[in-house]
């Protein structure tokens, strides 16, 4: 602080960069605290606020200084559009994907396990025109791909996409009692 200090034209750059980092941080932790991630939430934000206290302490220190609290609040507004693409790029967590196929064949699910994917097929009607239904459960990361293949075998389907918080298979829910059992180790962990 004390370079920042002798070199004053530097501390506007430093404080624009310090609040991309923390605002960044801030809105990546927020959306994985929704995911149900606590511990590497809990982390991120000790990071994020020891950024922000050293910024903001920078500011209010020279609040006759206008070009630092436009550098403090332009990092801000930059840091949440960063903070949302690196999110997007991480991809923590599962999304379940839906797809109705009007097609007659009745194919997708076929066609999409085939190439690996773990598929619930259902039947259905609409207007009185059956359509298959199908629901997959995927990595963040992977969903482009999911959504290309959906797209190359039935270009017709509808589909959706929503997230997932949570997925329990009957092998989760029989060591469940376990880990309720364990107490204060598991506090924390996710699954």
């Amino acid at each position: 602080m004390e370079f920042l200090a002798a070199h004053s034209w530097l501390l506007a750059p430093a404080i624009f960069l310090a609040r991309i980092a923390d605002v960044s941080l801030g809105t990546f932790r927020t959306i994985i605290v929704f995911r149900g991630y606590r511990v590497l939430a809990t982390a991120i934000g000790f990071v994020e606020v020891t950024i922000w206290v050293t910024a903001a302490g920078q500011v209010f220190r020279s609040l006759d200084s206008w070009h630092l609290t436009v550098a403090y609040a332009g990092g801000f507004a930059c840091g949440n559009y960063v903070g949302m693409w690196l999110e997007s790029h991480i991809a923590i967590g599962r999304e379940l994907v839906r797809a109705i196929s009007f097609s007659e064949k009745g194919h997708l699910a076929h066609r999409l396990r085939d190439q690996g994917y773990r598929v619930v097929e259902l039947s259905g009607s609409a207007n009185d025109q059956p359509v298959e239904v199908v629901l997959i459960i995927e990595q963040r990361r992977a969903i482009d791909a999911l959504i290309a293949t959906i797209r190359r075998e039935d270009p017709q389907a509808i589909y959706t996409v929503s997230d997932v918080k949570s997925t329990f298979t009957p092998e989760m829910l029989s060591k469940e009692k376990l880990l309720i059992d364990a107490g204060w180790r598991v506090i924390g962990k996710r699954k």
